[in-house]
């Protein structure tokens, strides 16, 4: 990776396809909605001080050892193009050029047996390691200022199997979503995980961060998807998982997914996969409010007529979509005559996406009818699939949007949680009201929500919000907003993640969600594993 393209993506998404800016609709929103910013250049990459490694020649060279001297690099381009993290604060603190959390060497191990002799290595050195698949965290969990390596997964990208039989398939935890899906393709199989970091993000990391996709409410979670794992700890190597559902005692498969790096490394996992989709239908769907929307939503959950892609608005999220676009080519007076007509405000109304999938195209049609007969009773008028085929084309645009809005010197974030149907409309409100009262002062912030998934006892709720940025302080700022809202979910009984994961953000939290007791049960695990203390110290259990 050349110079210029580490140091531009340290600090953004990445280089879309085609150039994303802020039309004058966008900024006259902004500024009446959340006050005027100035622009927020970044500072070149060139500028920035990196420290000198801090491990020793003989460090360097037991590591060599075991790879090869050509994949443990400890030169500048390498180490910035493996600072890890994508949350604001991460994107913050590299606009202005702080880059303490480098890694001070990338390692790039090929094989189960490379990894396990790094992990010895480094636990009989003392030196930290952090596995890094596309870097995508959002909750500091690659975010280390002491000295550590890089454990680069991106040799470790292969398909390793194809059961077609079974519809398992096995790989390498480097292998991205994208490469996966087409590899599987022609072979008539999907995953059917797309998380809004698909573009970027490994399979090691879905499984690692318990990731869910766009389409889990009909594919199901990563959690879901696993079969197997073989997984290298400093002290040997676990297989786990036999058949499709097993009684021999605790699943220990579920102390790896959704460990963070914190025990071990994922170096093979073999998931469920279905059968290619050959029919797709994606509509927009307007509800008369987000009550209305939320409870078609909980009623479909509960009566099983889900569809794969389960998408609902707020109003104030509905609000800025319907401005960035226009569903289904109908916009201003006549959208708002169009849902008069059907007795739906146009200024109250709640924004939903709904997708069906499947290799049956009666099926396809009859799951459909089923989905829309719930939806009708709580006042659903359709917007077409136009809408809907619209979304499902840019929806891996968010982030991209998010880098024009650092750029204009706003602050954007999200949060997200799960909780009951019931306790939802009290979640809601206390996570707007927490963000609004720790990132005033007005017109801003603008706080917005959507349901991505559904269950049938409850939902998650992923709420995005927009601050002029605070150019002083930016990491300050969001730290005090993050504690803010993290206190409201934990006091609202909801989890304090559904699926970006504990990482190093909402780690301090954890002994609210999981009690003392669980936290020792979690600490003996690692300290079993990892007595040292070097798999990812500080994710998912405070440092």
């Amino acid at each position: 990776m050349a110079m210029s393209e580490a140091g531009a993506l340290s600090f953004r998404w990445g280089i879309p396809k085609e150039p994303v800016s802020l039309d004058p609709d966008m900024r006259s929103f902004l500024a009446e909605h959340v006050g005027s910013a100035t622009p927020w250049p970044a500072e070149s990459p060139a500028g920035w001080v990196l420290a000198a490694p801090r491990l020793s020649d003989d460090d360097l060279a037991t590591l060599r050892t075991i790879v090869g001297d050509e994949h443990v690099r400890i030169d500048r381009e390498a180490r910035l193009a493996h600072l890890g993290g994508a949350s604001f604060s991460d994107y913050a603190r590299r606009r202005v050029g702080d880059v303490a959390d480098a890694p001070d060497a990338v390692v790039a191990p090929e094989t189960h047996d490379e990894v396990e002799g790094i992990l010895r290595a480094c636990a009989e050195r003392s030196v930290a390691v952090v596995p890094l698949g596309g870097g995508t965290s959002v909750v500091g969990g690659l975010r280390l200022d002491r000295p550590h390596i890089a454990l680069s997964l991106r040799r470790m990208n292969a398909l390793v199997d194809l059961d077609s039989t079974s519809a398992i398939v096995t790989v390498g935890p480097g292998i991205t979503g994208p490469r996966l899906e087409a590899l599987l393709a022609p072979r008539g199989f999907t995953l059917g995980h797309l998380p809004q970091s698909w573009q970027r993000a490994t399979i090691g990391g879905y499984v690692a961060t318990r990731s869910a996709g766009q389409a889990s409410t009909g594919y199901g979670r990563s959690d879901d998807m696993v079969e197997s794992l073989v997984v290298a700890t400093p002290r040997g190597t676990l297989e786990l998982g036999r058949g499709p559902s097993s009684a021999a005692g605790p699943d220990l498969r579920g102390l790896f997914v959704g460990s963070e790096g914190a025990f071990g490394v994922i170096t093979r996992v073999a998931l469920r996969v279905r059968r290619l989709p050959t029919e797709r239908i994606y509509e927009g769907v307007l509800f008369p409010d987000f009550a209305a929307g939320r409870e078609a939503f909980r009623e479909a959950a509960q009566s099983r007529t889900t569809a794969d892609v389960m998408r609902l608005s707020d109003g104030d999220e509905t609000r800025t979509t319907l401005l960035m676009s226009a569903p289904g080519g109908v916009a201003g007076a006549a959208l708002d005559r169009y849902l008069r007509l059907r007795g739906v405000e146009a200024s109250r109304s709640s924004l939903a996406i709904i997708g069906w999938e499947g290799v049956d195209r009666d099926a396809v049609r009859a799951r459909r009818s089923a989905t829309w007969r719930v939806l009708k009773r709580h006042g659903a008028v359709s917007l077409g699939r136009r809408a809907g085929e619209s979304w499902r084309r840019h929806r891996f645009e968010g982030p991209f949007l998010r880098d024009a809005l650092l750029d204009a010197g706003y602050l954007v974030e999200t949060v997200e949680s799960a909780t009951s149907w019931t306790q939802l409309p009290a979640l809601h409100d206390a996570v707007h009201a927490a963000l609004a009262h720790s990132l005033g002062p007005r017109p801003g912030p603008y706080v917005m929500s959507h349901i991505s998934h559904v269950y049938e006892t409850g939902a998650s709720l992923y709420t995005t919000v927009i601050a002029v940025a605070d150019r002083a302080d930016p990491v300050g700022q969001w730290s005090r907003a993050k504690r803010a809202v993290t206190d409201a979910i934990s006091d609202q009984g909801a989890t304090i993640t559904h699926h970006h994961a504990v990482g190093r953000d909402h780690a301090p939290w954890l002994i609210q969600e999981i009690g003392p007791l669980g936290v020792e049960v979690l600490e003996s695990v690692k300290s079993g594993i990892d007595p040292g203390n070097v798999m990812n110290p500080g994710a998912l259990l405070p440092d």
